[in-house]
């Protein structure tokens, strides 16, 4: 898998011919799947005898927009964060959905367009122009769960637990597959399979999910309370 996990995850999410994104919390998720890239790439690690304190171990720059902005992020805090606070932080980083999409623009993947809504407000969406990478990320996830290889790809592994926290397996898989392959799908997001070294990084990566996965009753909490404290103060 040649592109970055928080690339193919976008892919995933954007409908291939209106644009939009259709993931739940996308920010969050991708968040997960930088953190995911540079855990992969040894720029940061877990470090379990410090609270599983997220530590710099490489602040060199990545060549990489995305992950740059965020290893900075990460290097600039004094005092070391965890895995799920930095999801949140990286998550609320500034057009995060709009620069990950401009890095599959720069590709030629996807092309970057506006579209009027209610013939007031404009909508920036990113149809695809060119399918066969994300066809090829498809075609690798579903090999990964049906087929069920002797040999794991890591990348892919991720891809599916991320793909799963952002309830975008129905992208590649049928309502019938989903259901046939629960325990195969549940085993390859959790890194039964897979070496040490890679289930460490899944370990690391699935408690920054959790944090996409919980997001939508985090944000519920928050407005109920906020309203129930308007509604206290009229």
């Amino acid at each position: 898998m040649d592109m970055k996990l928080y690339e193919g995850l976008m892919l995933l999410a954007l409908n291939d011919e209106k644009g939009t994104n259709e993931g739940h919390y996308i920010e969050y998720t991708a968040a997960a799947a930088i953190l995911a890239e540079l855990l992969l790439s040894q720029r940061i690690s877990v470090n379990k005898d410090n609270k599983d304190k997220v530590e710099v171990l490489d602040a060199a720059p990545t060549g990489d927009a995305v992950m740059d902005e965020a290893l900075q992020k990460i290097a600039g805090k004094k005092k070391p964060d965890t895995l799920k606070n930095w999801v949140m932080a990286i998550g609320t980083i500034k057009n995060l959905k709009h620069k990950i999409a401009q890095q599959l623009v720069d590709d030629g993947i996807i092309k970057a367009d506006e579209r009027k809504i209610l013939w007031i407000f404009t909508q920036k969406v990113y149809p695809e122009v060119n399918p066969q990478p994300e066809q090829e990320l498809k075609r690798e996830m579903r090999r990964l769960v049906l087929d069920k290889p002797l040999e794991i790809h890591p990348k892919i592994a991720l891809m599916i637990a991320l793909a799963k926290s952002a309830y975008l397996l129905n992208q590649v898989f049928s309502k019938d597959e989903l259901k046939q392959h629960k325990k195969r799908i549940e085993q390859v997001s959790t890194g039964e399979e897979l070496g040490q070294i890679t289930a460490e990084v899944i370990e690391g990566v699935q408690a920054a999910i959790m944090v996409a996965v919980m997001m939508p009753a985090m944000m519920a909490a928050v407005t109920a309370s906020t309203t129930s404290s308007s509604s206290s103060g009229c």
